[in-house]
């Protein structure tokens, strides 16, 4: 693991990956691939340690001829792929460009990788991927393990789902070297805003409403991120070629406590002249909204030793109060990105309860 190609390490958990990497590995070379979409931003990246290391480019995971240039030239032996689109409700009003991205933009670099690594396969191809391939769970199920059968249920799910399909065929087909790992949902620095917890942190302190899907009992493995770099590096260290991970944070509250959790928060540390609570509200429930997430990590705790550092008290606090300290990024951020002009469309649409 020298030469690093990451594919939207300008996104949310690319660039704390990046970050973790420059840190972790003194020697390593990182070629950041990312077309700058709405949630990728070079705001993400200022104040990268060892900055010299890490080599920018801005463009598209599905142009062919650039991939196999970037390959070439920096001699990559290792991929670590990030690059998708993964909003779900970006994914109902628009899902042209999760198949794009997600499936074509896979098999692009699938196909460099074979083609730079030779019949040699002296590489590493890593994919992450998400837990919800595996559809929704009822309350009393157990939870989703790797061998679990995949049944998304949303176009960027299904879209998730066929790239994973397609990175396991490449390691059968091919011998390609290739790991996977599905996690959880995600939470901390440098989230774009339009996310659950991010969103309901910068609403709250606008004193904006607090727009919570149909009753608000759906329930989510929530992740802290540095703990998915974490788990990511442990797999790129020690995984085992072909196999597949689940990394997840071990707890499932509702979204309505999670929420009310965040304003319980804001009302210690950041208080107002009402409880945040107040401004909850309830919209309309998003199609086919998975009811619950559960992710089962004891493979990756048992071949790798990985266990989440941060619990989700400890996690959630930290991310309001890197949210409040940085709110220099939040504005440079809003402004850049049409986040306002797709907030007001989505839950336009959703209306109110």
């Amino acid at each position: 693991m020298k030469n690093i190609l990451i594919t939207g390490g300008a996104g949310f958990i690319g660039s704390n990956f990046i970050r973790y990497l420059l840190k972790k590995e003194p020697n390593v070379q990182i070629v950041n691939l990312d077309i700058l979409a709405y949630a990728g931003s070079l705001e993400n990246l200022k104040n990268l340690p060892d900055v010299e290391r890490h080599t920018f480019v801005q463009g598209d995971i599905c142009d062919a001829d650039l991939v196999n240039k970037l390959m070439q030239e920096h001699k990559i032996d290792t991929i670590v792929h990030f690059a998708a689109e993964s909003h779900v409700d970006r994914s109902i009003l628009g899902p042209a460009p999760f198949v794009q991205t997600n499936v074509f933009g896979t098999l692009t670099l699938l196909e460099a990788a074979k083609q730079a690594w030779g019949q040699e396969r002296s590489g590493h191809f890593h994919h992450i991927s998400t837990d919800e391939v595996f559809g929704s769970l009822a309350l009393d199920e157990p939870d989703f393990t790797e061998s679990t059968p995949y049944d998304p249920r949303s176009p960027y799910s299904a879209s998730k789902a066929s790239s994973d399909h397609l990175v396991r065929s490449y390691f059968h087909t091919y011998a390609l070297p290739v790991t996977v790992t599905n996690c959880s949902n995600n939470y901390g620095p440098y989230q774009f805003p339009e996310k659950l917890i991010p969103l309901m942190i910068l609403n709250a302190t606008q004193g904006k409403p607090l727009p919570i899907y149909g009753d608000g009992l759906q329930i989510r493995d929530w992740l802290h991120v540095e703990d998915h770099c974490e788990a990511i590096y442990l797999v790129l260290k020690g995984g085992k070629m072909g196999e597949t991970y689940n990394v997840g944070g071990g707890n499932q509250p509702t979204n309505l406590d999670l929420v009310n959790w965040i304003c319980s928060i804001l009302d210690s540390i950041h208080p107002a002249a009402i409880p945040y609570s107040s401004l909850i509200s309830y919209v309309r429930d998003r199609p086919g909204h998975d009811r619950r997430y559960a992710v089962d990590s004891s493979k990756i705790k048992a071949e790798l030793d990985w266990a989440p550092r941060h619990s989700l008290e400890e996690g959630l606090l930290d991310t309001v109060k890197w949210y409040l300290d940085n709110m220099d990024w939040v504005e440079t951020i809003l402004k850049e990105k049409d986040y306002q002009a797709w907030l007001d469309k989505n839950y336009e649409e959703r209306g109110k309860k």
